[in-house]
């Protein structure tokens, strides 16, 4: 933001004005303060309940967790849960420790980013769905992905809002 024009070169702009053009700058002047008073300032840290981790790498346990309250700056989408991410295979998209927010779900498309408990440990994966079958991807290509199939339970918990 610049630097406010003082009151007296305000002033002395306007005395030299016709009435018509006094109006016009009384009226956006108006108009400018309606605008600013309208925005809402949003609190620079929200708290989060965050419930465990989930694991972008080898596995983590997310049975009956209790929340643990969180600083948050920035925009808190709807979600259902928070998580935190606990590993690297889904960078470039997720961090190691970031907090991420999560709807519902017991169902997924294929190409989402899912919450997933796979053979009894919590995940954060891409869900894939195509000619070569189903299974769980992580974005970083140094950890393999993880089928989906008769040798393996798998349910979601829900869908990662981004």
């Amino acid at each position: 933001m610049g630097v406010g024009v003082s009151h007296n070169e305000l002033i002395s702009v306007y005395e030299k004005l016709n009435p018509n053009r006094q109006t016009n700058v009384y009226n956006y002047a108006n108009d400018q303060l309606d605008e600013q008073n309208k925005v809402v300032q949003m609190p620079s840290h929200n708290t989060v309940d965050v419930y465990g981790a989930v694991s972008a790498g080898t596995g983590e346990y997310m049975v009956d967790n209790q929340p643990e309250e969180v600083d948050y700056s920035g925009t808190v989408p709807e979600h259902d849960f928070a998580v935190t991410v606990n590993g690297d295979s889904m960078t470039p998209l997720f961090d190691d420790k970031q907090i991420i927010f999560v709807k519902k779900a017991q169902e997924a498309r294929s190409g989402q980013i899912v919450i997933a408990d796979y053979d009894g440990q919590a995940y954060v994966k891409k869900f894939v769905h195509d000619n070569n079958g189903c299974r769980l991807v992580s974005l970083n290509k140094k950890y393999h992905d993880l089928p989906i199939n008769e040798e393996h339970e798998m349910s979601l918990f829900g869908i990662v809002v981004l």
